[in-house]
């Protein structure tokens, strides 16, 4: 049984994932939450992403003791994790990582982590970040942001053609920002292997977190139709 570490390539007409980040929401909740998406088995990659924790005084061992936690629970799901931006941190956890365009080198984070490992690249709307990271080796590119963002509002949304374009580097690719299970049908079709949410899942109450995974499952099932 492979790893869940492992990251294969897309294949035609294979659904697309859901991608979840982690917002900053109290660590008690934030678990009591990613606990029961995982649970309903719609979650494909988790990434750890805690900036404000980070910010603080001690943030960055915080944000290690909160993911070895993590990082249990996501090995009872079977469901990858990933770090945001920290090599050295992903290196501690034996987890793969993404990383913004000025946050790592992809060549150094695959010598550190592993052939195996899920490294992600930033690339924005340009075509030609995607194909820099497909051939300094990241396991996917991510572009957006697709539709306006709450949590990067200054990013210049990414056009259809940039991301047909992007599907088309032969490196798996990852759609994120200002995505709900609502927008997102307007992508139906296009070969993504990620589709990556924050606050579409998150920033529900825990009672609604089931049922909006279970929305979200019901868009993947019918991406192709």
């Amino acid at each position: 049984m492979s790893s869940p570490l492992f990251s294969a390539k897309s294949t035609a007409n294979t659904l697309p994932q859901l991608y979840l980040l982690t917002n900053d929401d109290e660590f008690t909740l934030l678990y009591q939450k990613l606990e029961i998406a995982l649970a309903t088995g719609v979650i494909g990659l988790l990434q750890i992403r805690r900036k404000q924790v980070l910010a603080q005084p001690e943030g960055r061992e915080q944000v290690y003791a909160e993911a070895q936690q993590l990082l249990e629970l996501t090995r009872r799901y079977h469901v990858p994790m990933i770090m945001n931006d920290d090599i050295a941190l992903a290196q501690r956890l034996g987890v793969g990582v993404h990383l913004g365009q000025g946050d790592g080198d992809i060549t150094l984070a695959r010598q550190a982590l592993g052939e195996q490992a899920i490294i992600g690249r930033t690339c924005h709307d340009a075509v030609d970040l995607v194909q820099a990271a497909r051939q300094e080796g990241a396991s996917y590119a991510a572009m957006g942001a697709v539709f306006v963002s709450t949590t990067k509002p200054e990013a210049q949304p990414v056009s259809r053609q940039a991301l047909v374009e992007g599907t088309a580097q032969d490196i798996d690719l990852c759609v994120i920002g200002g995505i709900s299970a609502e927008n997102i049908r307007e992508l139906r079709g296009l070969p993504l292997r990620y589709i990556a949410v924050v606050g579409d899942v998150l920033h529900h109450p825990v009672t609604e977190i089931a049922a909006r995974c279970e929305q979200w499952q019901q868009v993947l099932n019918n991406w192709y139709d």
